[in-house]
Formats: structure tokens, C-alpha cells, sequence
């Protein structure tokens, strides 16, 4: 039976990817934060359905004799890294934590996987938003980075210190560069959720107004649960290597707003306040995956349309605030 750690377990990805490998059969084995455990039924919502089946571990990203402790406990085979502070704006408000948890702790579990399991198979969650500043879309493996966030960057420096590690020691690591992906599990700090949850809220009577950056802001959205096959597939491939996973198709907020919506039978024009304090200078950057070699290599393709993606995060959010009335 293979082992599998994954830091982040308790978030969207992890979650979704747990699921997957305990029906491929694997022991799974996440890495969360003590705080998490003191508070299961909201900080591991996520996974909560899962804590039969699985087995966490508190560690701290930025301690490394606790990331070492870990590893020398599970021994893994596959370790997918997802654990990192991912929002993006958040990221410009607390740039040295952001720094701190995705650059050291990515550092961390490299050398402690040097170190204690050099065999096992690591998988880096890469982001679009390592790409920033584009010259030309799509963007592909071959596109230079130029990221315009902290989040950003460090993400270019984790990508960068696997890819040292690959190339140096000799390590089994992948990079996945993955575009938005979304799913009924997204944090309501992304936009997305901000969307669908106040959609859920104003048909109830809950909220009255929505407001939202640049609605022509466009994006490569995919769905969460195809992805974490993606990773696992990297994992299974011959050689390490980096592949950038998207739909190769943009939508605008503005789309994923009006259907959004319509969904429950809503006129959006009527609930949308616009501030530009939401603006973004990125968001004037199309960032649009060219997933031809996923493609190619791994036989990846998505399949969950963006329409469909959107009305079940709505339906989804209304049922659950629905329940708690």
C-alpha cells in the first residue's frame, strides 16, 4: 500500500485529493497546524467526513525538526505540498509571513524529504500567478515568470528551489503550474466563493448588495476535483517534470456573475455595487493555460464545463444556508 502526505490536507486541494487517493487505495497522511486540531468541526471542514480514514499530523511549516519529525514518521512515497498563505491580495498586506510560510516552509519539506526519504515522489503546487506580467497567451511551461504579487513570488522561488532540488539531488519533483481552479470547498475569501455565497445570502434575504473590483477581469477557470487527478498523474509519470494545468479557456467575473445569478433566478444588475479599492493591476493580464503538453504526456484533459462549475458552487452555498436558517 503507498503512503501519501499532504500538507494542506484541510483545504480545498487536500481535500479533494485525499478523497481521491483513499479510493486508489492508498494510506493517507496530512500534515495540519495543532490549532486545527483543537477546533475540528470548523477548521477541518473539509476533511471531517475523512478523519476515519486518514492520519494527520500537527506540524509547523516554518519548524523544520517538526517537518523532519513527520517525515521520519510516515516515510511517504508521494508527498503533494500544498500548505502556503494562497490569497493573493492577503499576501501584499503580510509580505514577510507570506515569505516566511511559502519559501521556508517549501525549503523545509525539500530537505527533509532529501533527508529522510529521498525515493519519495514530491509534487510543488505551482500558480498562474507565478506567470504576472504577461507578454503573450497562453502561457505554457516555456513562458517566462514575471509574477506581480508576494504571493507570486514566492511561489517563482518554491517552483525554483524543486526544480534545484530535481536537478541537483537527483529528486523525484514536480511542479504543477495550475490556473484558477474552483469547487464547492473554495475558501470565501476568493472571489469566486465572495460570488456564490452572496448570491446564496440575497435570495434568502440575508444581504442586499454584492460588491465587486473589475468585472472585465478574466480568468482560466477550472474545476478542483479534475486537477488533483492532474497531480497524482504527474506522480505517476516516468520522469519529474513541470506541467501547467488550466482549461485553456478565459472567462470574465462579469460571466461568472451573471450566471452566478441566473442560477437562482436573479437579476445581477440589480445587486452589484462596483469599488475600485477590488481593483487589481494585474487583472488588465489575460491568464490563459496552453495544457497541450498535460495533454500529450499525462493524458489530462478537464471536463466539467465553467457554467456547470459556477451553478454548483451556488446551488451548493444555498442549500447549505438554507440548512442553517
Amino acid at each position: 500500500m503507498k503512503k501519501a502526505l499532504i500538507t494542506g490536507i484541510s483545504g480545498q486541494d487536500g481535500s479533494f485529493l485525499a478523497e481521491f487517493l483513499l479510493k486508489k487505495g492508498y494510506d493517507v497522511h496530512g500534515i495540519v497546524m495543532r490549532v486545527d486540531l483543537e477546533d475540528v468541526s470548523h477548521r477541518l471542514v473539509n476533511i471531517i467526513h475523512l478523519l476515519d480514514n486518514i492520519k494527520l499530523h500537527s506540524a509547523e511549516l516554518e519548524s523544520f525538526p517538526s517537518i523532519i519529525k513527520v517525515f521520519d514518521l510516515v516515510k511517504p512515497d508521494e508527498c503533494y505540498h500544498f500548505a502556503a498563505q494562497s490569497f493573493v491580495d492577503y499576501s501584499f498586506d503580510s509580505e514577510f509571513s507570506t515569505i516566511n510560510v511559502n519559501l521556508n516552509g517549501t525549503h523545509n519539506i525539500l530537505a527533509a524529504l532529501k533527508m529522510i526519504v529521498p525515493t519519495c515522489k514530491l509534487y510543488f503546487a505551482g500558480s498562474s500567478e507565478m506567470f504576472g506580467k504577461v507578454e503573450s497567451s497562453p502561457q505554457d511551461e516555456n513562458t517566462p515568470f514575471k509574477p506581480r504579487s508576494v504571493y507570486g513570488i514566492s511561489k517563482v522561488a518554491g517552483f525554483h528551489l524543486s526544480t534545484n532540488y530535481r536537478e541537483h539531488y537527483g529528486l523525484f519533483c514536480c511542479n504543477g503550474i495550475l490556473f484558477n481552479h474552483e469547487s464547492e470547498r473554495r475558501g470565501f475569501e476568493f472571489v469566486t466563493r465572495k460570488i456564490t455565497s452572496s448570491v446564496a445570502k440575497i435570495k434568502l434575504g440575508k444581504q442586499k448588495f454584492l460588491q465587486l473590483g473589475n468585472l472585465d477581469a478574466r480568468r482560466d477557470w477550472g474545476y478542483a476535483p479534475e486537477y488533483v487527478k492532474a497531480m497524482w498523474l504527474m506522480l505517476q509519470h516516468k520522469n519529474p517534470d513541470d506541467f501547467v494545468i488550466g482549461t485553456g479557456v478565459t472567462h470574465s467575473v462579469r460571466d461568472f456573475v451573471e450566471i452566478a445569478f441566473n442560477t437562482l433566478n436573479l437579476n445581477w444588475e440589480k445587486y452589484i455595487e462596483i469599488n475600485k479599492e477590488f481593483f487589481r493591476p494585474s487583472d488588465r493580464v489575460e491568464l490563459r493555460a496552453n495544457p497541450e503538453k498535460a495533454r500529450n504526456l499525462l493524458g489530462w484533459t478537464p471536463e466539467i464545463k465553467f457554467e456547470k462549475i459556477v451553478e454548483k458552487m451556488v446551488l451548493s452555498d444555498y442549500e447549505l444556508l438554507k440548512s442553517n436558517q
